[in-house]
């Protein structure tokens, strides 16, 4: 007996090359994905019902903030500094080749 291979029939190859899977495991994960998204989304103010209000008033409250962030991350620089520049300065001065 020769070895026979047999082929499983084709399953809508096309529609799954397409999709990146099943349809429906393809449909579960962008179920999920949207819902995780959502949370996101309203977490930063966004509404369904006025995106463009809301991403209006997204860009208003960046705005709003970034000179606040700009503040806020010069004093943790000047916090960290005060504590890193010293370390960094003595572990140079102690590992700094001896001249001969």
């Amino acid at each position: 007996m020769p070895n026979e291979t047999r082929e499983l029939p084709a399953r809508n190859d096309g529609l799954y090359r397409f999709l990146g899977g099943s349809p429906l495991a393809v449909a579960f994960r962008l179920a999920m994905l949207s819902i995780l998204v959502g949370v996101v989304l309203a977490a930063i103010g966004f509404d369904p019902w006025n995106i463009v209000h809301s991403i209006r008033l997204l860009f208003i409250r960046i705005w709003d903030l970034g000179f606040d962030a700009i503040n806020g991350l010069w004093r943790y620089f000047l916090l960290g500094a005060v504590i890193v520049i010293p370390i960094w300065l003595i572990a140079r001065l102690v590992n700094a080749p001896r001249g001969r």
